[in-house]
């Protein structure tokens, strides 16, 4: 959080806007996981926590989220998949319908949508 804390005029004292308006999205996120990193809350809802961030953003937020989720519950809505990699149990949703369930690595075994998603189209196997 450092280079987010000093990168406007002031600091820590500055003033960042309504809702953190004058903070780019990532930024944003960083501050959100912090916030609750801080909090201690013993469940934590994210919704698309990486969706439009840039490369450097994504990393520190993978980074935060790695600290966030140890010793809690975390329900996390994710359309990209690599979000959800280290989760303990993915539900994977098509048109509000459960169409599979599991851990990572159980459902890249199956090599059903989830898996074909996260390789990009491509059945594990070849098929």
């Amino acid at each position: 959080m450092d280079e987010v804390i000093e990168r406007p005029p002031g600091g820590r004292s500055a003033a960042v806007g309504e809702g953190g308006g004058l903070l780019s999205g990532g930024e944003r996120q960083r501050v959100s996981i912090a916030r609750a990193l801080l909090k201690d809350a013993p469940i934590v809802l994210l919704d698309e926590v990486t969706s439009a961030l840039d490369p450097v953003n994504e990393a520190a937020v993978h980074e935060g989220i790695e600290r966030l989720v140890a010793g809690r519950t975390v329900v996390m809505v994710a359309h990209r998949l690599n979000t959800v990699r280290r989760a303990d149990r993915i539900v994977f949703l098509d048109k509000r319908r459960i169409v599979e369930e599991g851990t990572p690595e159980e459902l890249l075994r199956r090599g059903g949508r989830y898996a074909c998603r996260l390789l990009g189209g491509l059945r594990p196997g070849g098929g």
